[in-house]
């Protein structure tokens, strides 16, 4: 029996739709305005209405989960973007860019620099401020925004070879585990095991069902979303459930398959990712409060968060790749030169989710450093954004040599972003 002419066009309006939504491009494009829209919004004579639609409350109290919806975004959804981060940096690992130990080694080892600098900076600099109680945020300029950050590089890093990407996508992921570990560490009194367990056990499970020859999605999708309650339970940021079910799925090519399932799984997601996960976390993320003025910006707590995430994430990264790729045998990917650290450097200073989650397990919800905190953290990323998208554009203007990573062989790069 034919295809119904409308089901045809739908067909085809959707398919198009979703390969508009999954280019990097246009979830940056999404993500962005959504931001603005929501800073625009809580810092409006209607900013009443913006809390109050944050703020309410849904889900399952049985299970814990009556979380509000901008803890719905930045656990639950963002957990769906992180599933995409982890199957692509799983390829990349596996088969792609990160495969040679020399080369992943670089963009991790950055990312323990971008993260140990910063917090050394912030330390530094509300001590000399005479504000030693602010010592207790030290953690807040760690960690890096991947969700704005690769927003920034898809929308302004247009004509880099992709390597650029993969180590700004495998620094920042390295970056927020770390964050996630200090976090679990230093700021939570409630570690809970059992549930840790079960959510490594419905990994496994997963990582056991996708490597059959037909994956049943029946069982996949509900052991993903106990993976993700259980972690969630257990005190950890939920948000690496997705990022350890990512890392389950085949790299290579199995049964026979002409691509590897990675590639099938995140061409899949993708739509879902740009198109929904990311603007919505954008949009409960980015409407911090600008009210106080000079008195929320004129704490050192401020003062030392801008330091950190805008000079200290930049020399962090930078120093310490420009180090292990001269002392050690570890080298910068093909196609990607010293020149290309720095916006990635700068992007590397966006903070939001984890850097105001942190803020907020430092001071307390209520606290008057809290807000100045939070200010910085928006206000610095702000800056760094800015800076990072203009040395993109100046670095994608600019002539590329034959050997960028100067590892004495002619690079031979295709791709691009």
């Amino acid at each position: 029996m034919p295809t119904p002419p409308l089901t045809r066009v739908g067909t085809r309006l959707g398919t198009r739709l979703a390969h508009t939504l999954a280019r990097d491009t246009t979830g940056g494009m999404l993500l962005l305005g959504a931001a603005v829209l929501a800073l625009a919004w809580a810092n409006s004579p209607w900013h009443g209405a913006y809390e109050a639609v944050s703020g309410t409350v849904v889900g399952p109290r049985a299970l814990h989960l009556d979380l509000t919806l901008a803890a719905w975004a930045a656990d639950g959804l963002l957990a769906v973007f992180f599933l995409a981060v982890g199957l692509e940096l799983k390829h990349e690992l596996v088969a792609g860019s990160l495969r040679d130990a020399r080369e992943a080694g670089v963009p991790i080892l950055a990312a323990v620099g971008g993260m140990a600098l910063p917090a050394a900076l912030y330390a530094a600099t509300v001590t000399l401020l005479h504000d030693a109680p602010a010592r207790h945020g030290w953690a807040i300029p760690t960690a890096t925004d991947i969700a704005f950050a690769l927003a920034v590089l898809a929308v302004f890093g247009k004509g880099l070879p992709t390597a650029v990407r993969t180590f700004l996508l495998t620094l920042a992921v390295v970056d927020d585990l770390l964050a996630i570990t200090v976090i679990a560490v230093f700021y939570s009194g409630d570690l809970h095991g059992l549930p840790l367990l079960g959510a490594l056990a419905a990994v496994a499970a997963v990582g056991l069902l996708v490597r059959v020859r037909r994956p049943p999605l029946w069982a996949l999708v509900p052991l993903g979303l106990t993976a993700w309650a259980l972690l969630h339970a257990s005190g950890i940021h939920a948000t690496v459930a997705g990022v350890l079910v990512g890392f389950t799925v085949p790299a290579r090519p199995v049964h026979g398959e002409a691509e590897a399932r990675t590639h099938a799984a995140g061409r899949a997601i993708a739509p879902w990712s740009q198109g929904l996960a990311l603007p919505v976390f954008a949009f409960f993320a980015a409407g911090v409060s600008l009210a106080g003025g000079g008195a929320v910006v004129g704490r050192p707590v401020a003062l030392a968060v801008v330091v950190a995430l805008v000079v200290g994430k930049l020399v962090g990264v930078l120093g310490t790749t420009a180090l292990v790729t001269h002392l050690t045998p570890l080298r910068l990917a093909q196609g990607v030169g010293l020149r290309d650290l720095l916006p990635v450097g700068f992007l590397a200073g966006i903070g939001f989710t984890v850097a105001l989650l942190v803020s907020e397990l430092s001071f307390g919800q209520a606290a008057a450093p809290t807000e100045s905190a939070k200010a910085a953290v928006l206000g610095a990323s702000v800056v760094a954004a800015a800076l990072g998208a203009a040395c993109l554009r100046w670095d994608a203007r600019k002539a590329r040599g034959p050997d960028m990573n100067r590892d004495g062989v002619p690079d031979d790069v295709v791709d691009r972003i």
